[in-house]
């Protein structure tokens, strides 16, 4: 009544009081302040039943429990003479709900009673107390209410009423925003609020909080952490500076990048490295990149045995490692005769061994007389993979870093001043190893023709070749007891049974996250030996890019492979969740993690047979890997290298021309498949070639028809999808090209810019033009489907676009305008539409 000045139009109850009024408003003076209250004083009558109710107050839904606070002044009856005999010193709080105003209409037993008021302090003649209560109204649920005060004959002033209730504020906790949240009552004296991520923050679990009665947080779960490449600050995700990085999503801060990295660009989560340095594939992306180590020194030859023709080589460390201390060498011998040479064979032994040598010295024996030797030693690091990407010094080989000394044994021990006369060369022989690799290559194995995979440092061994099928599970992996393995939640399916995502805790080691796929119940002796059969063949695996085997469980009722979990599953559908979210660049580094495990498999004589995007499986931190062994076999050992099967089926779209023909698999016919997954990379997981039908795909392969470029591919990048769908297999790159371009892509982020040209008739699929039946589409709904866009029907819907002769009018700013945001999503509908405006020209291109 201060503020407004006046009356609040509360009702008072009865409407006639005659001489005898209720509840009244009078004006008082306190502490030289005028102010309005509501005052009864009717002292001397008996049975006083005066009333005063409020306008009616509207309730917030999530309101259910509200305050009333009255500030009030009490006559001391003892003020009052003695005939004021039926004075009281309380009055009466109720309360009645509603969902609407009922104006001045006013009932007594709509009330309920709130509660008693009775003052702590009482008002005398000449000391004016006031009192100040609180109460709690409880269980509200209709869309309002009224307060109501009675009077039974008391003398009452009514200084002010409030009437609150309590929220907790909103929040962000841990990276987590909280929206404002009312406070529960009695019956939840705890409230739950769900919360979301801040931008560019994550969490593996719901974000929640509770909400208590006093309108406080407590108990905050599930902690957001900001994404890889971004840092916390200030309640905030940024990305990191320039020079920084970060590789996962925790809370940790950015760290500076490591030595011999490049340091341009925010918000990375690794810094790649400098021209001339690498990572080992066993090195971690977060690591120092290293150089190339030089050649070894100071190369001298003795003897030690003349009678066996024997030979102490020794040399001195190379000067400058490249920072690594994996530094090993290897021997290699050519027997020449005049100017022709040639490998020394299997007959020279040396003592430990001719590769991967620690110690800087290596014996000799079995030499023939009179023969000139050439040894050359070289040094190896685990980067050193990388070499051929370096810039060749002089003569230097171009995958190692060595030095030859080359000398004339003869039996009739010939000395010059007490010692061999041994001539040391510092020229390479460079021109030499050209010469002598291509003299070994015919025109059927150039593709089988590098020393690297003629010359596997380790080598698959088929688990079908064991008679026991499960002494080859035994023998490739670790057995691991049922105890030490929590199943969580089930995350898919196999041919075999449930794949559960869990925890592996065997002692002494640290608890990590596992896929744990089992072994439905009922199954056959086979169908194990089957299931099995894949751990045996992972656990022959040892690459970051290849899924990683844990364990299995053999010895108990129920079997179980036990592998790494990944935490973003498949590649194909990752891709088609985020369409368009990620750059080239970063499309590009997956493909490249994919490459580095297929030439792994490859330096095994190892083919795949079912590479596929659906077979690659993503981690939190985007790094993919090749997974699902279930096709896969050993190479023969054949000039062709190749694996003949008499039936099982095959996954035409990925499969090279001659795999399907002949049933004859390579490592070449991997790399057709790898061709088919780039395209899947760089098309967000669209299905290769399209809706057609695989009658069709094979078809139009064997008349030279290839996947088209995808929207926005860079041009280097299809021309390599291309290479690898050559139809002559000899003629694809290796692995191992495949690895070195993609890295020669990601050191030079322009080569990414110039982008592949594109035609949206053929890279939309005809039922983007039409029907299934080939006539034009009927509907809106049923052309979005067709894109595979049918999430976005309602917006054509909402925004009016309900023939196709609507859509034909569209453009670009259209289409964002009815909410498509997502680039990949907004491309895909307006080259569809492109596609539309063109029909006839479409259906001749695929009638060609």
């Amino acid at each position: 009544m201060r503020a407004t000045g006046g009356e609040l139009g509360w009702l008072t109850w009865p409407l006639d009081q005659g001489e005898k009024p209720g509840w009244e408003v009078t004006q008082r003076t306190l502490n030289g302040s005028q102010f309005y209250t509501y005052s009864v004083c009717n002292v001397g009558e008996r049975e006083q039943d005066n009333w005063l109710r409020t306008t009616f107050i509207q309730r917030r839904p999530a309101a259910s429990r509200v305050f009333v606070e009255l500030q009030f002044i009490v006559r001391d009856c003892n003020s009052f003479d003695a005939t004021s005999l039926t004075c009281k010193e309380t009055f009466n709080l109720f309360t009645s709900e509603s969902d609407a105003d009922v104006g001045t209409t006013f009932r007594k037993g709509q009330f309920k009673k709130v509660a008693t008021i009775a003052p702590d302090e009482i008002t005398s003649k000449n000391e004016l107390r006031i009192n100040t209560e609180t109460r709690v109204v409880e269980n509200l649920s209709r869309k309002g209410f009224y307060l109501a005060f009675q009077d039974i004959g008391a003398c009452v002033a009514l200084l002010s009423t409030r009437v609150y209730y309590k929220t907790c504020p909103a929040t962000v906790k841990s990276l987590a925003s909280f929206p404002e949240t009312v406070a529960g009552g009695e019956n939840q004296a705890l409230r739950e609020v769900s919360g979301v991520c801040v931008d560019n923050a994550v969490s593996e679990k719901l974000p929640r909080i509770y909400c208590t009665v006093d309108g406080e947080w407590v108990v905050p779960v599930g902690q957001c952490q900001c994404k890889p490449g971004y840092e916390e600050v200030k309640d905030a995700c940024q990305e990191c500076q320039p020079g920084f990085f970060k590789a996962v999503a925790s809370g940790d801060k950015c760290e500076l990048c490591p030595a011999n990295t490049q340091r341009l660009s925010s918000g990375v989560l690794f810094c790649p490295c400098m021209d001339g340095f690498y990572r080992a594939p066993t090195d971690p992306s977060t690591g120092p990149c290293s150089g190339l180590p030089s050649a070894p020194r100071d190369l001298v030859a003795t003897t030690t045995q003349l009678s066996a023709g024997k030979l102490l080589l020794t040399w001195s460390p190379p000067e400058d490692t490249g920072g690594r201390i994996d530094i090993t060498y290897s021997i290699e011998c050519q027997r020449c005769e005049g100017i022709v040479c040639q490998p020394c064979g299997e007959k020279i032994r040396y003592e430990p061994a001719s590769t991967g040598l620690t110690d800087t010295k290596v014996s000799v024996s079995e030499l023939d007389a009179h023969l000139n030797y050439t040894f050359i030693v070289e040094a190896h690091s685990g980067v050193s993979l990388f070499a051929s990407q370096a810039t060749p010094q002089a003569y230097r080989p171009p995958s190692t870093s060595a030095l030859t000394t080359s000398l004339h044994y003869t039996d009739k021990c010939q000395f010059v001043h007490g010692k061999w006369d041994i001539h040391l060369q510092m020229d390479f022989i460079f021109s030499f190893r050209k010469r002598n690799s291509n003299s070994r290559q015919g025109p059927e194995d150039t593709y089988f023709s590098s020393s690297e995979q003629l010359k596997p440092l380790k080598t698959y061994v088929d688990p079908h070749t064991y008679e026991d099928p499960n002494v080859a599970v035994l023998k490739f992996a670790t057995e691991i007891h049922p105890s030490h393995i929590t199943k969580q939640k089930v995350i898919g399916a196999g041919e075999f049974g449930e794949v559960y995502r869990g925890i592996l805790k065997v002692p002494a080691r640290k608890e990590v996250a596992v896929a744990i796929k089992t072994l439905k119940p009922g199954y056959t002796e086979k169908q194990r030996q089957d299931f099995l059969s894949e751990a045996s063949i992972m656990g022959q695996f040892s690459h970051q890019n290849i899924i990683r085997l844990e364990g299995v469980v053999t010895k108990f009722k129920h079997a179980m492979i036990v592998t790494e979990y990944m935490e973003n599953g498949a590649l194909d559908r990752y891709l088609k969740d985020h369409d368009g979210e990620f750059p080239s660049f970063q499309l590009v580094g997956m493909l490249r993690g994919i490459a580095a495990g297929m030439k792994y498999l490859s330096d095994m004589s190892y083919v795949h047979r079912d590479l596929a995007a659906r077979n690659i499986l993503v981690n939190n931190t985007l790094e993919c890997k090749v997974s699902d062994f279930g096709l896969s076999r050993v190479l023969e050992d054949n000039p062709e290298g190749t694996y003949t099967t008499s039936g099982g089926k095959i996954p035409i779209r990925w499969t090279a021309p001659e795999a399907i023909a002949y049933r004859k698999f390579t490592s070449a016919s991997d790399v057709w498949s790898f061709g088919i997954v780039m395209w899947e990379v760089m098309a967000f997981g669209e299905r290769p070639y399209w809706d057609m039908s695989n009658h069709e795909v094979m078809k139009a392969i064997n008349e030279a028809f290839r996947l088209p470029a995808p929207m926005d591919c860079p041009s280097t990048v299809y021309q390599l999808m291309l290479q690898c769908w050559l139809q002559d297999r000899s003629k694809r790159p290796r692995f191992g090209d495949i690895v070195n371009l993609l890295d020669k892509l990601l050191r030079s982020p322009d080569s990414l810019k110039t982008i592949a040209d594109f035609d949206p008739r053929i890279s939309i699929r005809l039922p983007s033009t039409s029907g299934s039946d080939g006539s034009p589409f009927r509907s809106v709904s049923e052309w979005l489907e067709s894109i595979k866009m049918s999430q976005y029907s309602e917006n054509f819907t909402c925004a009016g676009v309900v023939t196709m002769d609507h859509v034909l009018q569209m453009k670009n700013e259209d289409i964002k305008n009815i909410g498509v945001r997502l680039p990949g999503h907004l491309k895909r509908i307006a080259y569809s539409i492109l596609g539309l405006k063109d029909q006839t020209s479409t259906l001749s291109v695929f009638a060609v």
